[in-house]
């Protein structure tokens, strides 16, 4: 089963002004990111807005980039939906474009209402997609399911073939090196939470999927390297900046306001889709003043990202 190791950039939708999809800035966007040294794109998760995108839409993401990265790096396609019917043709979409594998979320209207539950929701996605490695998406504070996943290890593990892991977005780090230590590191455990990441290292972490790693991965793959040259007061030094960058965005709703950072860095994505509401010309130019404040624009320049025209002043 696959190992994912290294950063996999949980990539934003894009949108016309009129609200309707758009497709156009993928092909550059994936440019970027392999650029950057990313190891692949989760594709219609959370910064994806997946919830807010109709089936028919979220295939033609995944088929837009599959296309566009041709082979060159992952595409994770996340097919959680809160019907399971509508997942498992995602999951078989995901399957037939010749995407790399496949995420889910615990549905979030109807929850699951035990682990065993949970698992058998899990079965019938991943079985859609056999071929395809399916890895549960655990964000309790968006689902409301916070589930013990050593317990979803063990009840899934022979039951789901495919199962090659968890994508973890939660800030129990002492759970996720559990499940990283679970039968000798039998399983994937790719971390959530960009600001965490040094922590997550700390405990063992091999991969990590974030949205903030589509506008900054060569910082934060910076800091792995730092890690695994054992400088760690460096490494504490450049994820504290991390931390302040993302601190700047949590000022405001962060879907937005990460787009709009990458509007910033050349990257026009469009607005978001209600009830996600973009920030407002006042709201980019605090946002923008706070990054400034701390650096984040000359960060990006000194460790060589790829944005098309980086504003710092």
């Amino acid at each position: 089963m696959m190992k994912i190791e290294g950063l996999i950039a949980a990539t934003f939708g894009a949108f016309h002004e009129d609200g309707t999809l758009n497709l156009s800035p993928i092909p550059d966007l994936v440019e970027k990111l392999i650029k950057d040294g990313v190891a692949g794109v989760f594709i219609c998760g959370t910064n994806g807005e997946g919830p807010n995108l109709t089936i028919e839409e979220r295939m033609a993401v995944a088929e837009a980039y599959v296309k566009a990265v041709n082979k060159r790096v992952l595409v994770l396609v996340h097919v959680g939906h809160p019907s399971i019917a509508e997942s498992r043709k995602l999951a078989a979409h995901a399957a037939s474009i010749g995407a790399d594998a496949i995420s889910a979320v615990a549905a979030f209207y109807f929850k699951p209402g035990s682990v065993q539950n949970l698992v058998n929701c899990m079965v019938e996605i991943a079985s859609a997609a056999p071929s395809l490695p399916f890895y549960y998406y655990h964000v309790p504070a968006l689902t409301g399911v916070g589930m013990d996943m050593i317990d979803f290890l063990r009840l899934a593990e022979d039951v789901i073939p495919n199962l090659a892991g968890i994508k973890y977005t939660a800030a129990t780090i002492f759970e996720y090196q559990a499940c990283l230590n679970y039968k000798n590191g039998k399983f994937n455990i790719l971390y959530g939470y960009d600001e965490m990441l040094l922590s997550a290292l700390a405990v063992g972490a091999g991969g990590a999927i974030g949205s903030t790693y589509t506008f900054a991965a060569p910082l934060y793959l910076k800091v792995v390297s730092l890690f695994r040259a054992g400088k760690q007061q460096e490494a504490q030094a450049l994820q504290l900046k991390l931390v302040e960058m993302v601190r700047c965005l949590l000022k405001f709703s962060p879907i937005p306001a990460q787009k709009a950072i990458m509007e910033m860095l050349g990257y026009s994505l469009g607005p978001s889709r209600l009830p996600l509401v973009s920030l407002t010309a006042q709201e980019a130019a605090s946002l923008k003043a706070s990054l400034n404040e701390v650096g984040f624009f000359e960060l990006l320049e000194k460790y060589n990202a790829s944005p098309k025209a980086v504003t710092v002043g």
